[in-house]
């Protein structure tokens, strides 16, 4: 079985693998050589009256034929998919809506482009502008978002020599950057709002081990301007795996690596999905004690889970929380994301 996978990872789409060697704008777009890539926007807005919201856009590719001599065969091939999701979190109207889409890559329907961000599915899209900030544009339903993000950061690149480990095994990794603090200016259903969003792109080829169960991500976007991002793997007995990881990035966009064992997760209740049945923890103390981290979490909204039968056909939870505690015995607060896979049922990657 491992044999196997290993083999499907090395023949057909290329690992993520150590040495890789970051370029930008180049590695904001596409990397079709890879058998899943995801464009993943988070963030928090006020508008002028005071309303917030919490909005997720993201783009997911996911590759049906690796790329090579065939792609030449011709433009209308099929070799990859195209998924999309997009949500909003009404804070104050206490509601969470999301939508998806999913289409075959084309010219026309569905596509990124190579060596710069810009990547739509129908009418959502993030591109890139002439002044190098980016445009985020969604509508569907109730719900519509056309934004602008400028980045205040470099790129943080996660993990160590250019990969994020996600299992033990070569290959069982992805290359991961995240851009941590985009201010934002545009609107949510016609209202004019400001804010903070978070950029994660992430490419690889492997998916979750036999025994790996899904994972809980965190971004936390903090008033000293520093970020934190950290992911917990948890395996089929529920412990965490040793290739947990995450980052600290400081107020001038130092990276600085964490592994398991400098960070603590510890869920402070639960929440039961009355639709997919999933139970999820709800309310986290995130603790990083090398660096004098010690933060609490709340959710805006306890049911921000969405069910993606008609994309990904993935079931999780993603939303906006507030935070608040000290770093470095000084009292901060802040806002971010979190992230929680595999309550249902174990993670497959669409």
């Amino acid at each position: 079985m491992i044999l196997t996978s290993l083999l499907w990872l090395w023949l057909s789409f290329r690992p993520a693998l150590p040495g890789y060697e970051y370029a930008f704008p180049r590695d904001h777009g596409t990397h079709d050589e890879y058998k899943t890539e995801w464009w993943y926007y988070t963030g928090q807005l006020s508008s002028d009256d005071g309303h917030r919201y919490g909005f997720e856009l993201t783009f997911f590719r996911v590759g049906v034929e690796a790329s090579g001599e065939q792609r030449a065969a011709g433009r209308w091939d099929l070799h990859n998919l195209s998924l999309a999701h997009f949500a909003i979190t009404d804070v104050d109207g206490r509601a969470f809506r999301f939508y998806e889409k999913f289409n075959r890559s084309s010219p026309f329907t569905a596509n990124a482009a190579t060596g710069t961000l810009d990547v739509f599915n129908e009418g959502w899209r993030a591109m890139t502008l002439p002044d190098g900030s980016w445009r985020l544009v969604a509508a569907s339903g109730r719900d519509a978002i056309d934004l602008v993000l400028t980045s205040r950061k470099p790129p943080a690149i996660h993990g160590e020599n250019g990969i994020s480990v996600k299992a033990q095994g070569a290959g069982y990794a992805s290359h991961y950057y995240s851009l941590t603090r985009l201010e934002v200016r545009g609107t949510v259903n016609s209202k004019r709002c400001r804010g903070l969003a978070w950029m994660d792109h992430e490419f690889g080829s492997a998916q979750l081990r036999e025994n790996q169960q899904g994972w809980d991500w965190f971004s936390i976007q903090l008033d000293n301007d520093a970020e934190l991002m950290l992911y917990q793997i948890r395996r089929t007995d529920g412990t965490p795996d040793v290739t947990s990881s995450g980052s600290l990035i400081t107020s001038d966009g130092d990276v600085i690596h964490l592994r398991r064992a400098d960070m603590q997760i510890t869920p402070a209740s639960s929440w039961q999905s009355p639709r997919s049945g999933a139970k999820y923890p709800m309310g986290w103390r995130v603790a990083v004690p090398k660096f004098g981290i010690d933060l609490t979490l709340q959710p805006l909204l306890r049911d921000q889970e969405l069910m993606t039968s008609g994309s990904t056909r993935v079931t999780y939870w993603e939303g906006a929380v507030d935070a608040s505690g000290s770093f470095r015995n000084a009292g901060v607060r802040g806002h971010g994301y979190v992230e929680m896979t595999g309550y249902d049922r174990a993670f497959k990657a669409p």
